[in-house]
């Protein structure tokens, strides 16, 4: 790097971790403040946990948003004081002048998915381990196996799920075991498949299995639908089973590949899977996007005119980038174009807009 480079990488990291630690504090403030007053009498500890276990996600959540700050207020910075001048002046273009931030802004793409796919896992797993026992005080909803086998305990009742589809409400390989007050087993249910809807479930092709203190051998019949009320909401239970978010690439292909030998709908975690890829990205195309705002002469308007620039073009992108996640989650498009698409989008609004602007 030469003088030039260094001095407007310096502005670039000044910005960008000042508008980082701007960005995660209002995060966690806001958040906090939600959180207990949702959860009355969480302790301040079991809050300071919870949110430092919280960091790391939401620090990859905001890189994108960090990049796009930094570089709208280094290129406005330099707008202002007439330096971009200067440089045009010996023959600089605006994207070799942009060059030293979008280095910094590639290597920081690199930085987020390591995160992603390394570091957020197991950080999301300490999250809600803390989550659900220390403020939802639910440890039950946290004793599940985050994969395909899930184990939870309800009052005087214990049931196994082979696999549960979060969207559809649908689980197959159910066992359900009843207890009495003295913990004595009496009761064994089972199922193939298991429709959720709402406290009711209905179960398909399944066994009841009674044991008695009267009968040294249990009996056992069979049926073919057989409707149960559950005490708890089957939303309850998938809330806690965020596959992605505490799996590594390499478990959530693994984890994919299972479910489609056992015939279940894998498309939403295909979304999860390629946008954890695609993500990452979503720094260099939001830079990209800046750039040309940058340097219009309409930018005479200051900072909280280049902050309100910002929002703008984060809306932008976000608008794009749920509207086609969804559309994948929903399978309208493949997960890998659901993944990527608002990237594509992004780069070619970004192309366009900098080929046309006259500096």
């Amino acid at each position: 790097m030469n003088r030039i480079d260094r001095y407007i990488s310096g502005l670039f990291w000044l910005y960008f971790i000042g508008g980082l630690l701007v960005f995660v504090t209002i995060f966690v403030s806001v958040d906090a403040l939600g959180m207990m007053m949702s959860y009355e009498g969480v302790s301040a500890t079991s809050l300071g946990k919870f949110y430092a276990y919280s960091i790391p996600e939401i620090i990859y959540r905001m890189v994108p948003v960090a990049c796009l700050l930094s570089l709208v207020f280094t290129l406005s910075t330099l707008n202002r004081s007439n330096e971009l001048v200067a440089l045009f002046s010996v023959g600089m273009s605006l994207v070799r002048i942009c060059v030293p931030i979008l280095i910094w802004v590639l290597m920081l793409t690199g930085v987020v998915f390591f995160m992603g796919d390394q570091v957020l896992p197991n950080f999301a797993r300490h999250k809600n381990f803390v989550f659900y026992h220390e403020i939802k005080k639910n440890p039950s909803l946290y004793s599940m196996v985050k994969t395909n086998k899930i184990w939870y305990r309800s009052k005087d009742t214990i049931f196994y799920l082979k696999t549960l589809n979060e969207k559809t409400k649908k689980a197959q390989g159910l066992t359900l075991y009843y207890f009495n007050d003295k913990w004595d087993l009496i009761q064994m249910m089972t199922a193939k498949e298991v429709d959720m809807s709402g406290a009711n479930w209905n179960l398909k092709d399944g066994s009841v299995t009674i044991f008695t203190e009267d009968s040294s051998f249990p009996l056992t019949s069979q049926f073919k639908q057989k409707t149960i009320v559950m005490s708890e909401d089957a939303k309850d239970i998938s809330a806690s089973a965020n596959t992605a978010e505490v799996l590594s690439l390499n478990d959530l292909s693994e984890f994919i590949k299972r479910n489609k030998e056992a015939g279940l709908d894998t498309v939403r975690y295909e979304v999860d899977y390629h946008s954890k890829y695609g993500y990452p990205f979503a720094a260099l195309v939001m830079s990209l996007l800046g750039i040309p705002f940058s340097v219009s002469r309409a930018r005479s308007g200051g900072t909280m005119m280049n902050f309100g620039i910002c929002l703008g073009l984060v809306a932008i992108y976000w608008g794009i980038y749920n509207s086609a996640l969804s559309l994948g989650n929903y399978g309208y498009i493949p997960p890998i174009m659901a993944a990527w698409l608002p990237n594509f989008l992004t780069a070619v609004g970004a192309y366009i807009l900098i080929k046309r602007t006259k500096v």
